[in-house]
């Protein structure tokens, strides 16, 4: 199967919602993960933000923005029945690529702890656990949580 990766494209938010919804273990919520949402991150971000697609069908994407200083992952997902192929790690080089382009020069992320397929695969391409830190968040709207 030939994957080409490419930039973030909007025009294509159904089809990569319901790639996400199918993704186990994920966290979403109706503001942020809505289109317009989806759209102000991608505008502010086009250099880290990338879709995989085969055969004309989105089987990937990841997510990411910078502040400036730092760079946040914020989505990746892959097709369960295409991982293992090396997507992944294409988008997250991809995106990568892109924060060294933009000058930063750390990149984080939140995984839910019980997301052993996430935790592995992260592990694997060079993201350290730190157990030093807790993630904390405050909500200044309401929000309603959509786990896969």
């Amino acid at each position: 199967m030939k994957v080409n990766i490419t930039p973030f494209v909007i025009d294509r938010y159904e089809e990569i919602y319901k790639l996400w919804m199918s993704c186990k273990n994920m966290g979403f919520n109706n503001v942020d993960d809505t289109e317009e949402g989806i759209r102000k991150l991608v505008d502010k971000n086009p250099k880290t933000c990338f879709v995989a697609e085969a055969d004309g069908e989105v089987v990937g994407t990841v997510l990411a923005g910078n502040d400036g200083r730092r760079g946040y992952v914020y989505h990746l997902c892959v097709s369960e029945a295409c991982r293992k192929q090396g997507i992944g790690k294409r988008l997250m080089d991809a995106m990568l690529d892109g924060m060294r382009e933009e000058g930063i020069s750390k990149v984080a992320l939140v995984v839910f702890a019980y997301n052993d397929t996430a935790n592995a695969f992260y592990e694997k391409i060079g993201f350290i656990k730190r157990d030093d830190i807790f993630y904390r968040n405050i909500a200044l709207i309401d929000l309603e949580r959509i786990d896969t």
